[in-house]
């Protein structure tokens, strides 16, 4: 599994190819590292940028809880499914992202490819940039979900 961290600043051209930044693609531990599912996320405005691999176990997951005869599973699978694409690594290095997404989106050309563990979420930077939690904000959601439970030692 790869974990990606960080933010870079990007340029989507008129086409809607972004180049992927090279320090990320030595990130990626995946069978097929020139090949990833895209989809507009659930919560913010922004898209999802996801290996196969770390595809493949969302979908397991996704298989595992829903049910395609009960009626609100079918709804929620349709959803989820609704904004997605696959898209792979041109030979320069440049992911072509389908226009519809980037219209979601409001991408046009400035971009900010962040890192959130197991995926990378790509923005318009101007939205990236009005989106960051204030310093008090990040603290007390770092206490609520870090600080409520003793840390375990790790295992050597």
């Amino acid at each position: 599994m790869s974990t990606f961290t960080g933010s870079y600043d990007c340029k989507a051209d008129e086409k809607g190819r972004i180049l992927f930044p090279a320090s990320l693609k030595r990130r990626i531990a995946t069978a097929a590292p020139d090949r990833f599912v895209v989809k507009k996320d659930i919560y913010v405005d922004c898209l999802v940028l996801y290996t196969m691999e770390e595809w493949e176990h969302l979908n397991s997951i996704i298989r595992a809880r829903t049910n395609p005869y009960n009626r609100e599973h079918n709804a929620f699978v349709r959803e989820f499914y609704r904004d997605t694409a696959e898209v792979n690594l041109d030979g320069n290095g440049r992911l072509l992202l389908p226009r519809r997404l980037l219209d979601l989106v409001g991408i046009a050309k400035d971009v900010v490819m962040a890192g959130a563990g197991d995926r990378m979420e790509i923005w318009a930077a101007v939205r990236y940039n009005s989106s960051r939690l204030d310093a008090d904000q990040y603290a007390a959601l770092a206490e609520k979900y870090l600080g409520s439970e003793p840390l375990t030692p790790r295992e050597e």
